[in-house]
């Protein structure tokens, strides 16, 4: 990728997760990057496009930190533990992206919302095979998995929210916290 279609990318994530999807323009994004919005369609060919690479890249972050997780000799707390600290990582490192992925995955078209909607159905059924495991083998009470997956993914899907108005410090202990915080109360 070249380092203009990258500047692109970063500023349309900002912008989009500022605005929406829908309320930004090719020339509201030309503008941010003090281009000529014909000028983008040399780097990309649309709104669509950015979407759809930014949206994947995060969905697939998340299937192959999954994959890392699932490969792991540990118990199903310390696999969603791990899966926790990688909701946090990827909120960190691509934070205006997972703000588009949460918000906007509904605007992209044809195969790049299949894929999507396959990788996201993956990803909650990997992470709730984790939890009936640590449920079966007495790690975690028996409880409702539909619950517990709930509970679980709507706090680490809004942690792009929070991060961006926290001190290092305090995102240092939200890494430490978290994972506890989130799973003590699962624990037998």
């Amino acid at each position: 990728m070249t380092q203009r279609k990258s500047q692109i990318l970063t500023t349309a994530a900002r912008l989009f997760k500022e605005r929406g999807y829908s309320a930004v323009t090719m020339r509201d994004l030309a503008a941010a990057l003090d281009m000529k919005a014909a000028s983008l369609y040399n780097h990309i060919s649309g709104k669509q496009e950015i979407l759809t690479i930014l949206i994947l890249e995060v969905a697939h972050e998340f299937t192959n930190g999954m994959k890392q997780v699932e490969s792991q000799d540990s118990t199903a707390f310390v696999k969603a533990q791990n899966l926790i600290a990688l909701h946090i990582k990827i909120a960190l490192s691509l934070t205006d992206s997972l703000a588009v992925l949460n918000n906007d995955w509904m605007h992209l078209e044809g195969v790049s919302y299949e894929e999507y909607i396959r990788l996201r159905k993956n990803y909650e059924a990997d992470f709730k095979q984790i939890i009936l495991e640590g449920i079966d083998k007495g790690e975690f009470k028996n409880m409702s998995v539909e619950t517990i997956l709930f509970n679980l993914l709507s706090t680490l899907r809004s942690i792009y929210l929070w991060i961006p108005k926290k001190s290092p410090s305090e995102i240092e202990t939200l890494k430490v916290e978290l994972p506890d915080l989130l799973l003590l109360g699962l624990k037998k």
